[in-house]
């Protein structure tokens, strides 16, 4: 393993964000070609089918979590993470060549799957090196890199279909991919090799159970994917709103990223408060503005017959994201922070729980957006006040917050 004190706290970040970014871009880059691959497959101009693109890849990615965990506790993370970004790789390819809707959601699932060892890998690398509010102020800082993919990837996006089809989108992520894998091998080994747990069912078993009742954890992954079912119905279903219900797709890239610049402000900002407050009390107090603003647009919307001014909802549902997406660093680490030798492990099922009850919440919201906006307004309320219970029924604001680095890192 390599020496922990070789790797300073912005390398680390440097390296978490780009795992992060190369998960994300996935889905981002994604956004702007659904009209494309709509056309491609002969899809009605108004079927709104063509979003499970980004549910699939979703739902690809909540599986693996949980496979990749316990190969990173046994194996360690740089071979797993290379592993799953060979996946990646894979499934990037078979997109660009699929010739059909369905080989394409295949592919995306499987490109998900493979993008699962470096959306497990971040955190449990984080919780290797730090734990408490340290980690979860680090953890703000790399989504805060993590949200330049949102501002960026769409734009990509939209300038490759300028001179070249949907797949060629596709295609850039393996190039993206092996860069990562090459800064991989430099990064080194995080885990402890006195900490490998055996791959044996009985220890498996045991580590999704204590996972699973161990109550701050299990609470803060409960509001993680209530109030991310609702954000995931947003990055799946905004540009088809942006063209169907305002008739304003060239609007969408722009305005998507400008969202993302709004959002990596407050996640770059929020370390401070972590720092003053805890993250507990972030993560409480922020939601419950979320799910305010989630009550004010949702009467706005409700007057409006489901179709709010354009430039009204645009700017609401970016300010209620702002403060719901401040979950992910304070909920993340809180969760993780009593798992100590398993952070593989209880990485991969607080991320299989997250991101598969997310997708599946957002699937159903999506279902039912046609030409009104009113059903994403009503999931990020409901979906938001059941998060916001879960995490002040975590006990979390009872628990003494550590900070500094972990013990297993030095």
């Amino acid at each position: 393993m390599r020496d922990p004190a070789t790797r300073s706290e912005r390398h680390v970040i440097a390296f978490l964000a780009t795992m992060a970014a190369l998960m994300a871009f996935g889905v981002d880059a994604a956004l702007p070609a659904l009209d494309e691959i709509r056309a491609a497959f002969d899809l009605a101009p108004d079927d709104n089918s063509v979003t499970q693109v980004v549910s699939v890849y979703l739902l690809g990615m909540s599986v693996g979590q949980v496979v990749y965990g316990p190969l990173a506790d046994r194996f360690g993370r740089s071979p797993v993470l290379l592993v799953g970004l060979g996946i990646y790789a894979v499934g990037a390819v078979a997109s660009t060549a699929a010739p059909s809707l369905g080989a394409l959601l295949a592919a995306r699932a499987l490109w998900g799957f493979g993008a699962a060892s470096a959306s497990v890998l971040r955190t449990t690398i984080a919780r290797d090196l730090y734990r408490g509010d340290q980690m979860a102020r680090v953890i703000s800082i790399v989504m805060g890199f993590f949200l330049l993919g949102p501002i960026l990837a769409p734009l990509f996006g939209e300038a490759v279909l300028t001179f070249a089809s949907w797949r060629w989108v596709f295609g850039a992520a393996v190039a993206l991919c092996a860069g990562l894998a090459v800064w991989a091998v430099r990064f080194g080994e995080t885990l402890d090799p006195a900490n490998r747990r055996p791959l044996r069912i009985g220890p498996t078993l045991a580590a999704f159970r204590l996972v699973l009742t161990t109550r701050v954890t299990i609470a803060y992954t409960l509001s993680m994917s209530f109030t991310f079912g609702a954000f995931f119905s947003y990055l799946a279903s905004t540009q088809p709103i942006f063209d169907v219900v305002y008739d304003r797709a060239g609007w969408f890239a722009p305005l998507f990223a400008a969202g993302g610049v709004l959002m990596a402000v407050a996640f770059f900002t929020v370390g401070r408060f972590i720092e003053r407050h805890g993250a507990h009390r972030v993560a409480t107090t922020t939601l419950g503005i979320g799910v305010v603003l989630s009550a004010l647009l949702l009467v706005v919307t409700l007057a409006a017959d489901g179709r709010p001014g354009f430039w009204t909802f645009v700017v609401s549902i970016t300010v209620v994201n702002v403060f719901v997406t401040l979950l992910t660093p304070t909920g993340m680490a809180l969760a993780l922070d009593p798992m100590s030798e398993m952070a593989g492990t209880a990485s991969g099922v607080i991320g299989f729980v997250t991101m598969a009850g997310a997708s599946l919440l957002s699937t159903l919201v999506n279902s039912r957006i046609t030409d009104s906006v009113t059903p994403m307004v009503v999931a990020y309320l409901v979906l938001g006040s059941i998060g916001l219970v879960c995490a002040l029924a975590s006990g979390a604001g009872a628990r003494p917050q550590t900070t500094g680095p972990s013990t297993r890192s030095r």
